[in-house]
């Protein structure tokens, strides 16, 4: 284990934010990072954990210790005839993990193909795309306090999940090291499985019919959602960004009524509680945000939602940018923006 000071951030992020730690460690195991809780240093410093920096926006040098969480390994902690618990560590990359349960034809997680991230940062933000949750599948994940070094488990429950939101983000956050995470999968080769498959979502039911596909499958799936995403969001180590910059926000049935007899066409997505949830770039484009740049920052030309880095932008200089949208956006039509990417 290298403990390392002065650490350039720049390559662990993917908005490519040149910032620094005061101190950097990567562990590979729960005993390395004992190892790292022993040394003299590590109890009087702020802790960052970073995984694979793909939903952070670094303002600045981090005074403290950043912890990169490379925990890796994945196993099958239980099976019946119909379903697996597959348990990953923290630092498996998350389509590595979604691609081999699709190899495995574990359904469940083909939905959230092609997110950037790492399996540890995945609960954090219940990560979701094209009419899936991490929630959905989740089990149960083994956490360790950064403060006394004890293990605990999560379920779903002392999970607190929202949309793109959990306990780890208000209540615990920067509280715990999370290690393992284990998902609930459906076997999909048991003959007593019946499958449902989620292609109702944006654009996915088209897709697959311009694939030609007849059958469904975790793969077609799986496939078409990465077809999707490659042709509307921009890869990061070609032009750095972080996603989705912005929540979808739900508004209440009454305002979507008022909003949609100005807008008729504005896409929308009733939400079991009653709201309706309106995609946050369409918010944007109305603004007048889609393509737009300022100076080192701007919107993407093809999603609006997605904030990026044209080469050399401050931290703040996004920030400051992604502000300016949030308050154009209040302004004209009475909807609060929320960050889904977190600021450090």
């Amino acid at each position: 284990m290298k403990i390392e000071q002065n650490k350039s951030l720049k390559s662990l992020n993917t908005f490519g934010i040149d910032v620094a730690a005061k101190y950097f460690t990567e562990i590979r195991s729960v005993e390395e990072f004992k190892e790292l809780r022993g040394d003299r240093r590590f109890s009087g410093e702020e802790k960052l954990i970073l995984g694979g920096g793909s939903n952070i926006l670094l303002t600045k040098d981090f005074d403290g210790w950043v912890i990169r969480n490379a925990i890796p390994g994945g196993t099958i902690t239980s099976e019946t005839e119909t379903e697996v618990i597959l348990r990953a560590g923290a630092g498996v990359e998350w389509n590595d993990l979604v691609f081999g349960c699709i190899e495995k034809n574990y359904g469940g997680l083909e939905n959230l193909s092609l997110i950037p991230g790492l399996v540890g940062a995945a609960p954090i933000q219940n990560i979701g795309a094209y009419g899936a949750e991490l929630k959905d599948t989740f089990h149960e994940l083994e956490a360790i306090d950064l403060r006394s070094g004890a293990p605990v488990k999560f379920n779903a429950g002392d999970c607190a999940f929202g949309y793109r939101d959990s306990v780890f983000k208000h209540k615990f956050q920067g509280q715990f090291l999370i290690n393992s995470v284990s998902f609930r999968l459906a076997k999909l080769s048991a003959p007593k499985v019946h499958y449902h498959f989620r292609v109702e979502y944006g654009d996915v039911r088209e897709t697959l019919g311009e694939m030609n596909v007849q059958d469904l499958s975790l793969k077609a799936v799986s496939d078409a959602i990465c077809r999707i995403r490659r042709a509307k969001l921009p890869d990061p180590k070609e032009l750095r960004n972080a996603g989705s910059f912005f929540k979808n926000p739900a508004v209440s049935l009454t305002q979507f009524k008022v909003l949609a007899s100005q807008h008729s066409k504005v896409p929308h997505y009733p939400q079991e509680d009653g709201t309706v949830k309106i995609p946050a770039g369409w918010f944007v484009e109305q603004c007048g945000w889609k393509g737009k740049r300022a100076g080192r920052v701007g919107s993407h030309k093809t999603q609006a939602l997605v904030l990026v880095n044209y080469g050399g932008a401050t931290g703040q200089e996004i920030l400051e940018f992604s502000e300016i949208i949030s308050r154009s956006v209040k302004k004209r039509f009475g909807i609060e923006l929320s960050r889904e990417v977190n600021v450090v």
